[in-house]
């Protein structure tokens, strides 16, 4: 059977193997918050019985990552929309591999592989928007996507005031695994030994890359007007840390603050904090790492970010401020400092509405039921 692009039944072909076939593609060569929810969403839908693959550009991290966990990975030189071999390279692997789903994350591979599975006529096709910033224009969101998952309501609410159609629009933030992220006495008990925090300090933290959006010079700045016993720490690394090395300097806090680097293994951390410190702000989604710290029950001192303040009705113990209130946040922190004694009834009333709403579980159910409304089905997934 030949395959034609522009005619024939292109949706049975695409659907005809016993096992549909998800394809992500990626820009990004870095891995933060947005890779790890296309890593994420393959490895889940891997579980339920999908063939998955990416498509991604060579030097990326999502690359390395991707064929460690043995998922099929295509390279596609994505920097350009306007490199034609790029796009006949990525049209004739389309055409090679039959996927039942597309889905797309950043702006430059939206932009090919959208319109490449709508030329080929994949029978779903998906862009993931991850950031609240306006978009340049509204027509390729319109023209090569059936769905736009937003990562949060306020990311929704601005693509429809840019003229995205509503009726494709389904929000539904990077599912976070509540079994992961839960907190330790151990691990509380080794991460401030390892870092020399006594019991008698407080420890304010945060889990983010090192990137400017991420407001970490808020933290530094409030640091320099917390008492002696209050230490802050920092889990991520990123191109921003030789900036944000020298803003503690001229602060004068170095001796109160921790930067761990990179970890793979974050959810230790967690419970390591007396106080959770949320800085990012602007262009912010719902910050996967946000929603990880919520599920430990630690007070929270949050900036009012819009995706992040539709998130608080959860969240027991907290206070939101303005980004850059340093007096602000100077009170709220000694607020939360009263509020630090754990109780569990509350704790696991709070993890239980998260989870509800952001956990793991709920996005694969959530992202497998607009499958099915599509007629992408495997056996496994028919039971959820």
């Amino acid at each position: 059977m030949s395959f034609n692009p522009f005619g024939g039944n292109v949706h049975s072909l695409y659907l005809m193997n016993s096992v549909p076939l998800i394809v992500h593609t990626d820009w990004s060569r870095s891995w933060g918050g947005q890779e790890i929810r296309t890593l994420t969403e393959l490895r889940e839908m891997k579980k339920l019985g999908f063939r998955v693959a990416m498509i991604v550009r060579a030097d990326s991290e999502l690359a390395r990552r991707g064929q460690q966990e043995g998922i099929s990975v295509y390279f596609i030189d994505f920097t350009s929309k306007f490199n034609l071999s790029a796009w006949l390279e990525l049209y004739r692997l389309i055409r090679r591999l039959k996927p039942a789903v597309v889905n797309t994350h950043s702006s430059e591979d939206s932009w090919m592989a959208g319109c490449v599975a709508k030329v080929c006529r994949v029978p779903l096709i998906i862009k993931t928007r991850h950031v609240l910033a306006s978009i340049s224009s509204s027509v390729s969101y319109n023209a090569f996507f059936d769905v736009v998952f937003v990562c949060s309501e306020s990311i929704g609410k601005q693509l429809i005031e840019q003229k995205v159609s509503s009726s494709r629009i389904r929000v539904q933030s990077t599912g976070i695994d509540e079994e992961r992220f839960k907190y330790s006495q151990n691990d509380r008990k080794t991460i401030r030994n390892r870092y020399n925090v006594a019991d008698n300090e407080i420890l304010v933290g945060n889990v983010a890359l090192l990137r400017l959006y991420k407001g970490h010079d808020f933290i530094v700045r409030t640091a320099a007007k917390m008492p002696d016993n209050y230490k802050f720490m920092i889990v991520g690394g990123g191109n921003g840390r030789d900036l944000l090395e020298e803003e503690i300097v001229r602060a004068g806090v170095e001796d109160r603050f921790i930067l761990t680097g990179h970890k793979e293994d974050p959810e230790h951390y967690f419970s390591a904090m007396d106080i959770i410190f949320f800085s990012s702000y602007e262009t912010e989604g719902i910050s996967q790492s946000f929603i990880q710290g919520l599920l430990y029950g630690i007070p929270l001192l949050t900036c009012r970010a819009p995706s992040i303040v539709e998130t608080l009705g959860s969240v027991h113990r907290y206070r939101d401020v303005d980004y850059g209130d340093v007096a602000a946040a100077r009170r709220g922190l000694l607020a939360l400092s009263r509020e630090l004694q754990r109780d569990e009834k509350i704790v696991a009333s709070q993890r239980r509405a998260v989870a509800e709403l952001y956990g793991l579980k709920t996005m694969v159910k959530n992202i497998s039921r607009v499958y099915r409304e599509h007629g992408i089905f495997t056996p496994k997934s028919k039971t959820l």
